[in-house]
């Protein structure tokens, strides 16, 4: 049976840092005021001449090189974005352009903030029925492109980011299980109103945050037990646990489900803001770059997002 492992992880930020200090200066707020309910004290916020694909790029030949392959070894490229530059073409055809890869299938997922963990679930499927060896996977998101500065309730909440990884065939098992999750109900209670098909006077995002909040805390709760179960394991088998980082509050509830001690979470929404589709793979690098997960551990990966969509990933890095 063949089976799917990540062979390497790469990222990137852009440079502009924009603190909480700085928004003082914005709008009607307070860095403890955004530290105390949501942990976040920066966020990167790509130029104006600096597009999602651009960022895909970077986090892309980060990880190419962590996996110690070329890019023409690269068989598929899916996108996990809710920015794309263009309308069409998909952002993934803009980052095949750029890596100078040619003929390979390319192609974007739009999950929000859960997109990542769609965009894996989707490329190891790939992988398990044969018709693909080598995925690039990646989550990219300018989530400042559709953030409205003068809503002091979530403009604090968004960042721009890249994270990637590569995913190859293998005889050893390395995705153990994934489950992904929608419901469309909720849709109006995370969304950006206007779009290509559908106009509408307000095209930032639109939250109700105590209901989002909510929602994620007892989806994620769920998707816990659910991958636990379906794996045979208990919540002392999980060595990592690698969240969408929206919240603090979120990242917590999480950790307490799972019995875990925060040192075993990995946190960078303090320092990335939520980066969408992005998070995830942006904390896997950080994580696997600074030494803290190796090869053979257990990692959770887990996401709730706008849609509503959720889900979660098993690996054994």
């Amino acid at each position: 049976m063949t089976f799917s492992r990540i062979a390497g992880t790469g990222s990137y930020l852009p440079e502009k840092i924009l603190t909480n200090k700085d928004l003082e200066q914005m709008v009607d707020t307070t860095d403890e005021w955004i530290v105390t309910r949501t942990g976040i004290k920066q966020r990167h916020i790509a130029a104006t001449d600096e597009f999602t694909s651009d960022l895909a790029y970077h986090a892309s030949i980060n990880a190419i090189a962590s996996a110690k392959i070329n890019p023409e070894d690269i068989d598929l490229i899916i996108v996990a974005t809710t920015t794309p530059d263009l309308t069409f073409p998909s952002t993934a055809c803009l980052l095949q352009e750029k890596l100078g890869i040619n003929k390979c299938p390319a192609f974007d997922i739009q999950a929000v903030c859960s997109g990542f963990v769609y965009a894996l679930t989707t490329a190891d499927n790939f992988i398990k029925t044969g018709s693909a060896k080598c995925v690039l996977v990646v989550g990219a998101d300018t989530m400042s492109r559709i953030t409205d500065y003068t809503d002091r309730s979530n403009c604090i909440l968004w960042g721009d980011g890249a994270g990637a990884v590569i995913l190859q065939a293998s005889i050893e098992p390395g995705m153990l299980s994934s489950h992904i999750h929608a419901d469309g109900r909720h849709a109006k209670l995370l969304c950006v109103p206007s779009g290509v098909s559908k106009k509408d006077s307000k095209s930032t995002i639109s939250m109700e945050g105590n209901a989002v909040f909510k929602m994620a805390v007892k989806t994620l709760d769920a998707i816990v037990d659910e991958t636990l179960n379906a794996n045979g394991m208990q919540k002392s088998d999980i060595n990592w646990l690698v969240p969408h980082q929206a919240n603090i509050r979120i990242l917590q509830a999480t950790a307490k489900k799972l019995h875990m001690d925060m040192d075993r979470v990995v946190v960078t929404v303090d320092k990335h803001g939520n980066t969408s589709a992005a998070s995830i793979p942006l904390a896997l690098d950080c994580a696997v770059r600074d030494g803290r997960i190796n090869r053979g551990d257990n990692v959770l990966m887990e996401a709730f997002g706008g849609g509503f969509t959720w889900g979660s990933v098993l690996i054994r890095y």
